[in-house]
C-alpha cells in the first residue's frame, strides 16, 4: 500500500507544479530511484511517459490562454526530437553523475540569469527590444537539439532546463511555460521508448496507468489555475526553485 500511496502522490503533487510552472517533473526520477528503489531504467521509462501527458496537457490548456506559440515550439521541438534520441544512446555510455553536474549548472545560471535580467521594454509596433530566439531558426534548433540531448540523458523531463532558457533568452514567461511543456512531449516519446526497452515493460504496466492518471489530474488543475499568478511572481518563483534545486543537487 505505501508503494502504490508514493507512486500516486508523488504524480499527483508533481503534475499540479508542473501545470502551474512547467517545471518539477525532474523530481519523479529521484522518487522512483529513491523511497521506491527502481532501477534507473525503470524510473526514468516511468518518468518520461508521465512527461508525455503533462506535456500534451499542459500544452493544450496554455494554447488555450494563448501563451503558447506553436510553430516556434515545431521549430525547438524538431532539434528535440534529434537531441532526444542521441540523448538515450549516451546514457549507455556517460557516467550519469557528469551528465547530471552539468544539467544543473545549466539549471543554477538560467534562474540567476532570469533574476538579473530586466524585462525589455516594448517598442511602438507591439515587439519587444533585444534578442529573440523565436526570429532565429538556427539557434532554435541548436537550443532543441542541446536541450533534447540533456534531458533525455539526465532524466529531467525538459521544462526545468528549457523554459528558463527561454526566458533568458527573450520569450515572455507564460509562454515560454507553455512551449516547454509542448517540448517535453517531443523529448519525452524517443526517452520513454528507449528506456522501456531496457527493462520489463509488461511489470511496470500496472505502475505506469496509476501514474499517468494521477499525473494527468495533477497537471490539469495546476495549468487551469495558471493564469491566476501574477506574471512577475511566477517568474521570480520558478528563479529562486531552479537555483535552490541546482544548488541542492550540486551539494549533494
Amino acid at each position: 500500500m505505501g508503494f502504490w500511496m508514493i507512486v500516486i502522490l508523488a504524480n499527483l503533487i508533481v503534475g499540479v507544479l508542473v501545470g502551474l510552472t512547467g517545471v518539477a517533473g525532474f523530481l519523479l526520477p529521484i522518487v522512483y530511484t529513491g523511497p521506491l528503489g527502481m532501477g534507473v531504467p525503470e524510473g526514468l521509462a516511468l518518468s518520461f511517459a508521465a512527461f508525455i501527458v503533462s506535456g500534451a496537457l499542459g500544452a493544450m490548456n496554455y494554447k488555450r490562454a494563448g501563451n503558447l506559440d506553436i510553430p516556434f515550439g515545431i521549430r525547438l521541438s524538431t532539434g528535440s526530437l534529434v537531441g532526444a534520441v542521441l540523448g538515450v544512446k549516451l546514457n549507455l555510455v556517460i557516467p550519469e553523475g557528469q551528465v547530471k553536474i552539468l544539467l544543473y549548472m545549466v539549471v543554477l545560471l538560467s534562474g540567476v540569469s532570469i533574476l538579473l535580467r530586466k524585462d525589455k521594454a516594448q517598442t511602438e509596433g507591439g515587439g519587444k527590444a533585444g534578442y529573440q530566439i523565436t526570429e532565429h531558426l538556427p539557434a532554435t534548433l541548436a537550443l532543441g537539439f542541446v536541450t533534447g540531448m540533456i534531458c533525455s540523458l539526465s532524466g529531467a523531463g525538459g521544462p526545468v532546463l528549457v523554459m528558463p532558457l527561454l526566458v533568458v533568452l527573450g520569450v515572455n514567461v507564460r509562454t515560454a511555460v507553455g512551449i516547454a511543456l509542448f517540448n517535453s512531449v517531443f523529448i519525452g516519446i524517443p526517452a520513454c521508448i528507449g528506456y522501456m526497452t531496457q527493462c520489463s515493460a509488461l511489470d511496470l504496466l500496472p505502475v505506469l496507468a496509476a501514474a499517468l492518471l494521477a499525473h494527468g489530474v495533477g497537471v490539469v488543475f495546476g495549468s487551469k489555475n495558471a493564469v491566476r499568478i501574477n506574471q512577475i511572481i511566477l517568474k521570480k518563483g520558478i528563479a529562486v526553485f531552479s537555483i535552490l534545486i541546482a544548488v541542492w543537487k550540486l551539494a549533494f
